[in-house]
């Protein structure tokens, strides 16, 4: 008896525990009726609670979408924090002349569970007079993550493996009330197959409830006609999360508007924007879609967007890579999408002959490149040559010319010299002359001085 009696107490202390571990996790548990056949299996949902909690969670949001349509001040909205601030700015404040991939980190907390949030954000989408391919940037990005993340999973240490994938893209819509631009379309087309996405309406409250319940169905139709896979919300057994689902599928796509600012409504304290006709509240579900859309991407659906990530996105990712690495093709997968059935020496053989083979054709071609490069330094030379032989002749030809000029001049002052020499000699011989007649007239003048 004593024996039994300690048994049950063990039992009704299990079930005690494993009663309040699920009113922590809102799970209904039916409590066995024989409380000799509890196990305690049942309590392990309370084991993996711990240690998720223990462990933390990461989260990686995309948000694309032109500059100017609130992006910034939405993610601050949702998160409760400032993810941008004067010391690091949204991506409007930050355009690139062409588009670039950035991402930014912050740890968040709430009841002692952890989030590491990656925001991965794209300055310079949409901005440009051509737009064109300015998706690249984004579709590496993914894909960059898909490799980093398949390379980890292929180590032989792999018990901390950090998921950088991107589990969901926020696509912010003008409020143009026509429908879906070109590139709206074509960049959803892109990445519809690679990424989670969630079509937002910005600013919203630049709308009128009819024409945000217009523009949402013009949206839609051109999603379905384009046939554009959004992230679509599972189908779940329990009538209350289906009803909620639907509930939300309705609103897709959600209408939004953003705001950090506490204002005074009616004596509450709400978060909005102060207009002169009134005040467009954030969490108010007449003016907007903000609450549906935080409860579904935090609250009810975010590590359903990470099953869908990991088990869809990324799986065909993965069957992608392997089977092109299978097939011996490098980066060209199988496009049956099978398994080769090639002999892996046939297969090395096969890939040997292709190399060799590229080989000799890089080297014709490079033997061709260095030909073509003599003969043009050769024509290069030549020509050169016959330059320096025709500026030599022509300075030999004014070499010749400025011989001639010196002898003339040189002629010409020989017969100048002679000249001068002759009328030097006549003054020196008329000097001569005057010089004995002046000595005789003297010599006369002394004669009759004496006389």
């Amino acid at each position: 008896m004593g024996e039994d009696s300690d048994s049950g107490s063990y039992h009704q202390r299990e079930m005690s525990q494993h009663a309040q571990a699920m009113e922590r996790l809102n799970l209904s548990v039916n409590k066995p009726k024989d409380m000799e056949s509890y196990v305690g299996y049942a309590n392990l949902p309370n084991q993996v609670y711990r240690r998720s909690v223990k462990r933390g969670f990461e989260f990686t949001l995309m948000v694309v979408g032109e500059s100017g349509l609130g992006k910034s001040t939405l993610i601050n909205s949702l998160f409760l924090t400032d993810v941008y601030s004067s010391q690091y700015p949204g991506p409007s404040q930050r355009i690139k002349k062409t588009v670039k991939v950035e991402t930014s980190q912050v740890l968040l907390k709430e009841n002692g569970v952890q989030l590491r949030l990656t925001i991965v954000d794209t300055p310079g989408f949409g901005d440009q007079v051509d737009n064109s391919n300015c998706w690249t940037p984004i579709l590496d990005h993914i894909d960059s993550k898909f490799e980093d993340y398949l390379n980890a999973e292929s180590r032989v240490n792999r018990r901390t493996i950090p998921d950088k994938r991107v589990h969901c893209c926020l696509y912010f819509i003008a409020p143009s009330g026509h429908g879906l631009k070109p590139l709206d379309v074509e960049f959803m087309k892109r990445l519809h197959e690679k990424v989670n996405i969630i079509p937002l309406i910005a600013k919203a409250d630049t709308l009128t409830p009819l024409e945000c319940r217009e523009f949402k169905k013009q949206i839609m139709k051109e999603i379905n006609e384009n046939k554009i896979k959004i992230y679509e919300f599972p189908d779940i057994e329990e009538d209350e999360e289906t009803k909620e689902n639907k509930k939300l599928a309705e609103r897709v796509p959600f209408a939004v508007v953003g705001s950090n600012m506490i204002l005074e409504c009616n004596g509450k304290r709400v978060r909005g924007r102060q207009y002169p006709w009134g005040i467009a509240e954030v969490e108010n579900l007449e003016h907007c879609d903000f609450i549906p859309l935080r409860n579904m991407l935090i609250r009810t659906h975010m590590q359903d967007l990470k099953d869908v990530t990991n088990n869809v996105h990324y799986e065909n990712f993965r069957c992608k890579k392997l089977t092109a690495v299978t097939a011996g093709e490098g980066k060209r997968p199988n496009p049956k999408g099978g398994m080769s059935d090639k002999n892996p020496l046939e297969q090395f053989e096969n890939e040997k002959d292709e190399h060799e083979a590229k080989m000799k054709k890089m080297e014709s071609e490079m033997e061709q490149v260095f030909e073509m490069k003599v003969k043009e330094k050769k024509q290069k030379l030549k020509d050169s040559e016959a330059d320096l032989q025709r500026r030599l002749e022509q300075m030999k030809k004014s070499l010749e010319q400025q011989q001639r000029e010196l002898e003339e001049k040189r002629r010409n002052f020989e017969v100048e010299k002679k000249s001068f020499e002759e009328s030097q000699k006549m003054q020196d011989e008329r000097r001569k002359l005057e010089n004995s007649k002046t000595l005789d007239g003297k010599k006369q003048k002394q004669k009759k001085t004496i006389f």
